[in-house]
């Protein structure tokens, strides 16, 4: 399945994973549109629309950097406008923004569950809603949740309630997607890494340093996000998948160039 001119949104693409996948599309020849906050650097986090954009190009793509706040409908709908404006159309939609507040019930400010609840479910819903009439006509469309497979197990509501099931709506809306989207061929799928990915969220929030070296790159999710894009969208849909999974099924078993620290015990991510 070729990239070529196929246009892509990524939200939450000037850092990390989003611009890690949409690098490697870029390669492909594939048009990126970064949806994404970021027009001022911060050092904590690093990158911008417009870094990330330049970075696009220069790896073979043609970018769009749209200021977004996937919070509000009408910056929602601008990226989707401009996209439409300069690719003429949507293939490929990867719901990629997330906050993140591990906490318990107690420890749980309002804002900070109205802020998870706001990105990482209606944010995605609506960011969803917006880019369907653009992907009923698209080349091979998909809709890419980053998101965990539904795990039932209560160790993952136990320390962090708010914030699981916040990143489970995201895998429920993939799966309800999948069902209504399916007469239209557009496929909704889910991707979660089996380990912890460097990452500025990582980095910052979850265990610093040490976490980072015993982490994956974000090379991992890209690589298995294109095989996800690259199969058909008719037949490939509403499923969950992890990382490692994927690059199997594609025959990649030997995964140590993925890891930050050669040959380091590696940290399973949340969820898994």
């Amino acid at each position: 399945m070729s990239f070529k001119n196929k246009t892509v949104i990524i939200t939450g693409a000037s850092r990390g994973i989003g611009k890690a996948i949409g690098l490697k599309l870029a390669q492909e020849g594939a048009n990126i549109v970064i949806a994404s906050k970021s027009v001022e650097e911060n050092p904590k986090l690093g990158g911008t629309i417009y870094s990330a954009a330049a970075e696009m190009e220069a790896a073979g793509g043609q970018a769009l950097a749209v200021q977004c706040d996937i919070r509000f409908e009408d910056q929602v709908q601008n990226v989707v406008d401009k996209t439409v404006e300069k690719f003429g159309g949507i293939d490929i939609l990867i719901n990629n923004a997330s906050a993140i507040t591990l906490t318990t019930t107690e420890q749980t400010e309002p804002k900070r569950f109205d802020l998870m609840y706001d990105i990482n479910v209606r944010g995605t819903f609506m960011m969803s809603k917006a880019c369907i009439p653009q992907l009923k006509k698209g080349n091979n469309p998909h809709i890419l949740n980053l998101s965990p497979p539904l795990n039932m197990d209560l160790k993952w509501f136990t320390n962090h309630l708010a914030y699981t099931i916040s990143k489970y709506d995201m895998t429920m809306i993939v799966l309800g997607l999948s069902a209504e989207l399916k007469k239209y061929n557009i496929a909704a799928n889910s991707l979660w890494p089996r380990t912890t990915i460097a990452t500025a969220a990582v980095q910052n929030l979850l265990g610093g340093d040490m976490l980072m070296k015993m982490s994956r790159t974000t090379a991992i999710l890209a690589d298995a996000a294109y095989f996800i894009l690259s199969r058909p969208s008719d037949t490939c849909t509403g499923n969950s998948f992890i990382d490692e999974q994927v690059l199997s099924e594609e025959g990649i078993t030997e995964l140590g160039k993925y890891s930050v620290v050669p040959g380091a015990q590696l940290y399973n991510d949340l969820f898994i």
